[in-house]
């Protein structure tokens, strides 16, 4: 799986954005693996709709502490991939190494499932059956029996 994401944000009290893009390869696809939902590192903010976040309110409040992680899902097979948006909480430092964390820990979640669809190897079997031979000896003296008389 292929994950790219770019955080953004503008000068001032403006709230980072985060739009990333996970691919899945085309093998992965073919192999028709399940879409793996992980709890992410990242923080949900209070009202996410905000671009900004002036000081002293939600996250840059003393004391603030997340009450809930926004969840990372890998793309269904049938699509192969998927766009998502995440608003970030603001943060002076402009750091936010939990997003890096957050795909890795999808990734390698991700690539487990891979390996175990992997594993179950591909089959093609085929075979025949013919009547036994004790059902082959009961039919053929009737059926020889109704060609004789059929004269």
């Amino acid at each position: 799986m292929r994950i790219v994401w770019q955080i953004e944000k503008q000068r001032g009290n403006y709230r980072p954005s985060l739009n990333f893009t996970l691919e899945l390869e085309e093998y992965e696809q073919r192999l028709a693996v399940e879409a793996v939902n992980v709890r992410s590192l990242i923080p949900r903010i209070e009202a996410p709709h905000q671009m900004y976040c002036l000081p002293g309110r939600f996250e840059r409040a003393a004391g603030w502490c997340p009450l809930d992680y926004h969840w990372l899902a890998a793309p269904f097979f049938r699509d192969g991939s998927r766009h998502g948006f995440i608003r970030l909480p603001f943060r002076e430092s402009g750091s936010y190494p939990e997003v890096e964390q957050s795909f890795t820990l999808l990734r390698e979640t991700h690539e487990e499932v891979v390996r175990q669809a992997y594993s179950w190897e591909p089959i093609s079997e085929s075979h025949r059956m013919d009547i036994s031979p004790d059902g082959r000896r009961a039919i053929a003296a009737k059926l020889t029996a109704e060609r004789l008389l059929a004269f």
